[in-house]
């Protein structure tokens, strides 16, 4: 693998087969959300008369949806598991009131993806977060003019990393697997990239449950999602 600067290379992207279409994962990827998973977790569990979680729990455990996110916080705290269908309603209640306060747009992230647009690229934004989640933050941070399409956790019978949700979007977005590029941060994303035939690219600030994204197969690891237009140009 090359190193040049602050990109990660393992192949560049094969000048043979163009690409139609970007598939691009919100959370750890696009928005940095821990901040709003901590507080609504905590006070859903405030409300259920559990101790709080750590920042770093919350940090290692996000991205599988928000049931395993909660069910994983019940198990780490001991409690019983009896309580998730109350645990959810509450969560679902404090995490709306609190979606994208405690959260921000990395770096990049704007500027990376008006260039995929500037190139003909059609882009969806594919997210294990609930799609009633995911479409209001993606507006309160000015990211949802990008996206023609936008489906969350719930939108399909199943989820990343399955790959059945990269193959429905692709469908939607009217683009072949292998001319669709995959963005994410996780090992989730790439292995239903790698399942579905699409390429994938990973930025290295995301979470990746507390591992280190590079060592994650993919063509590219990037530190800000604004530096695949050199890749693309690579």
């Amino acid at each position: 693998m090359l190193r040049m600067g602050c990109y990660f290379f393992m192949d560049p992207m094969p000048q043979s087969l163009p690409l139609h279409a970007a598939i691009v994962d919100l959370d750890g990827t696009m928005v940095d959300t821990l901040g709003d998973f901590v507080v609504a977790l905590n006070r859903c569990l405030g409300d259920l008369g559990l101790p709080s979680i750590e920042r770093s729990f919350v940090e290692r455990t996000v991205g599988k949806g928000s049931e395993h996110l909660l069910r994983s916080t019940l198990a780490h705290l001991g409690a019983d598991a009896g309580l998730y269908e109350a645990a959810w309603a509450r969560y679902q209640v404090h995490y709306r009131a609190v979606n994208g306060d405690h959260a921000k747009v990395f770096p990049g992230v704007t500027r990376g993806l008006a260039w995929l647009r500037s190139r003909g690229l059609r882009l969806a934004c594919l997210t294990n977060k609930p799609t009633a989640f995911a479409e209001p933050l993606l507006a309160r941070k000015g990211l949802a003019a990008h996206f023609e399409q936008v489906f969350g956790g719930d939108a399909f019978e199943r989820r990343k990393p399955d790959p059945l949700p990269l193959l429905r979007t692709c469908e939607a977005l009217g683009s072949e697997p292998s001319r669709t590029l995959m963005i994410g941060d996780s090992s989730n994303d790439a292995q239903a990239a790698h399942a579905a035939g699409c390429p994938v690219v990973l930025v290295t600030y995301g979470y990746n449950h507390g591992e280190d994204v590079r060592a994650v197969p993919a063509l590219a690891h990037l530190d800000r999602l604004d530096q695949i237009e050199g890749w693309l140009a690579y």
